[in-house]
């Protein structure tokens, strides 16, 4: 079948173990379903794996992708649901130590076919299409959590997100819109400041400037280079909830702001089944819709990864069949 996928890690050159070509068909092991794919999206997890981050070199070749929409073999439209569980946990999905994402064990999303748990599809709203349900499982479920799981906002209060552009980003500013946050943006270009005021921002500010006032919560994707910016910018006893870290892990604590204004740090890490499920349902009851910033066909998936490698993405990039 067609697939994209990595061949090797490749941590200097992640774009050189990227192969568009043909993989073998999977088998459906018991207690699993297929998913014939209509749409995936891509997220940073996918560089990652091309460089061999969070993935055992014997596992390689490996189908790349996290998310994805599609249908079963009897038609049902399905989204997956990428957080794999050990079998007989019982909790929250996240906090399975033996956990794995598609695409650090089994086999992603960026192909024909992919196979996962049962309990790993749920329900697609027919309000979606599937380009738009394939942004949901990683970006958008991400931020739905960091928001109304983690960060114990209230309607009113002052969110900051750091990064204007990227999918977790942009997921943030249009779901804090719409569930009555002010929100406050920071991004590094005019034009992706731009971008963040027409999905909903109140405010924009380049990446580092002093905010008019401090926040109830930040919200950290970017990791080094905008931390201590996060850490300044909060209101004593505010929140920063932090998903990831694209600049860099070794940022500077901060430690004294942090016990004097008693700061809370708050990890952040996908989303549970049920989320997806609530997620699913908070959009079809706002009408809020993702930021596709690019649609491309699987066999230009290329451009994709470049795209997303050099920063230069604008929403979510969604590969189709």
């Amino acid at each position: 079948m067609f697939a994209v996928y990595a061949s090797e890690p490749n941590a200097e050159k992640p774009l050189d173990s990227l192969v568009i070509g043909e993989r073998p068909e999977p088998e459906v092991p018991e207690g699993w379903v297929r998913v014939n794919v209509k749409a995936a999206s891509l997220n940073m997890h996918d560089l990652w794996t091309l460089r061999g981050v969070g993935i055992k070199p014997e596992q390689f070749p490996m189908i790349l992708g996290c998310d994805g929409a599609g249908t079963l073999d009897d038609g049902t439209e399905v989204v997956v649901h990428s957080v794999i569980n050990a079998p007989g946990w019982q909790g929250d999905d996240t906090l399975d130590p033996k956990r794995t994402l598609l695409t650090e064990k089994h086999q992603g999303t960026f192909a024909e076919q992919v196979v996962v748990p049962a309990r790993n599809v749920v329900p697609k709203p027919s309000s979606l299409s599937f380009a738009e349900a394939a942004t949901m499982g990683t970006a958008w479920l991400t931020a739905y959590r960091m928001l109304f799981v983690k960060s114990g906002l209230r309607p009113g209060q002052t969110m900051l997100v750091q990064g204007a552009s990227g999918g977790v980003s942009t997921a943030l500013i249009q779901l804090g819109r719409a569930a009555g946050f002010r929100v406050w943006v920071t991004g590094r270009s005019e034009e992706k400041r731009a971008l963040a005021e027409n999905l909903g921002a109140h405010q924009t500010f380049e990446s580092g400037a002093r905010l008019p006032e401090r926040v109830d919560a930040v919200f950290e994707t970017v990791g080094k280079a905008t931390w201590s910016h996060s850490v300044k910018s909060l209101k004593p006893g505010g929140i920063i909830v932090v998903s990831g870290s694209t600049s860099g892990p070794d940022a500077h604590a901060e430690l004294q702001r942090v016990f004097f204004l008693q700061l809370r740090i708050a990890g952040s890490t996908m989303g549970t089944r049920d989320e997806l499920n609530d997620l699913l349902a908070y959009l079809e009851l706002t009408g809020v819709r993702p930021q596709i910033g690019a649609e491309l066909p699987f066999a230009e998936a290329e451009t994709g990864f470049k795209n997303m490698l050099d920063g230069e993405t604008s929403g979510k990039v969604v590969f189709t069949h």
